[in-house]
């Protein structure tokens, strides 16, 4: 009778409740909640549309590479070389149209294409070699770093590119990849709108598709992924080509905000875009995230870098507050994890 009478748990209706627990961003979400109201009280220009226009896209500027960067985590690697990746695409960009005088949509072609080739390396070495994605990442970062400053000297025989503002091709770039858009009177910027389109398409092939599953798996157990026939060296090549396409996104906004690039920026940068990932809800050790997280963990980092400003406290304490962020919002979504297994 009992036999008869179980119920297939495959069969069971899941409460929203447990479905939301089990979300990656619910941590994210709660401290980003935490974090706007903290600001909206501690600073009265903080709620203004122009300031949050201003947050918007700082998270912007951040969160066009933390997508690409939390895919790759999900995948079970990390990329030590996306800070400067985005660096090395706008020289690219504006040595190249400088040097053949060409169009610069030339330049920006050709940067795409180095760009993601750079992405394939990384991904091929990765696969080749067995090395941690730390190792190898890293000496494609120092390598990067050494390049673009040896290259800029040599060519410019300066640290920055000269100027490309007045050859052809710069004013409809400029308009794809730096322009400002006005509504309802409040300026945003174009970058916004680049970084919701990447979080919809990164959202859609993580939950909509086959290679969503496959990055899974992969960050999961890829030995598991490679058993079941899921092909773990062109995923994991796949995914270091995406964050080399959110690297050139964000190479040719920085070309056409300034229009020169100073061959040392972008240090540091990874580590921005891997802690917003991780604020949004990605395990380090892989297998487990989201896109709408990380876009999460970006604006949380726009709001606090802008909202300590508009609060006029010293911006020297920034990265203290950064830091206790990455440290409170690991624990919270930790302890969110624990409770969407306690309910299963």
């Amino acid at each position: 009778m009992s036999a008869t009478t179980t119920t297939d748990e495959r069969l069971l209706r899941t409460s929203p409740l447990r479905r939301l627990l089990g979300r990656p961003e619910l941590g994210s979400v709660v401290g980003a909640l935490a974090v706007f109201v903290f600001f909206a009280f501690a600073a009265d220009s903080f709620l203004r549309a122009s300031s949050l226009s201003t947050v918007l896209y700082a998270s912007s500027t951040i969160g066009i590479m933390a997508v690409p960067v939390a895919l790759l985590m999900i995948g079970g690697e990390f990329d030590l070389s996306a800070g400067v990746l985005v660096t090395s695409s706008a020289l690219i960009s504006s040595m190249f149209s400088y040097q053949m005088t060409a169009n610069v949509w030339v330049g920006v072609g050709v940067s795409l294409l180095a760009t993601l080739a750079i992405g394939a390396f990384n991904g091929f070495m990765l696969a080749r070699t067995g090395l941690p994605s730390f190792i190898i990442t890293l000496g494609t970062f120092l390598m990067l770093t050494g390049m673009n400053l040896g290259f800029t000297k040599l060519i410019s025989e300066t640290v920055s590119t000269k100027t490309i503002a007045d050859m052809e091709g710069f004013p409809t770039a400029h308009d794809v990849f730096a322009s400002t858009l006005t509504i309802g009177g409040v300026d945003f910027k174009v970058t916004i709108l680049w970084w919701f389109a990447l979080v919809a398409v990164a959202s859609w092939i993580l939950l909509r598709t086959r290679a969503g599953n496959w990055i899974f798996a992969v960050g999961g157990n890829k030995d598991a992924a490679r058993a079941v026939g899921v092909p773990v060296t062109a995923t994991k090549i796949g995914l270091y080509m995406g964050v080399a396409f959110g690297a050139w996104i964000a190479g040719q906004h920085l070309l056409f905000s300034y229009d020169v690039v100073q061959s040392g920026e972008g240090v540091g940068n990874e580590l921005i875009y891997i802690i917003a990932a991780v604020i949004g809800g990605c395990l380090i050790t892989g297998g487990y995230g989201s896109a709408v997280g990380s876009a999460v963990g970006a604006f949380i980092f726009g709001m606090t870098s802008k909202g300590i400003v508009f609060a006029e406290w010293n911006p020297d304490w920034f990265k203290f507050f950064l830091g206790a962020m990455l440290l409170l919002a690991t624990l919270l979504n930790a302890w969110v994890r624990k409770r969407a297994e306690a309910t299963k």
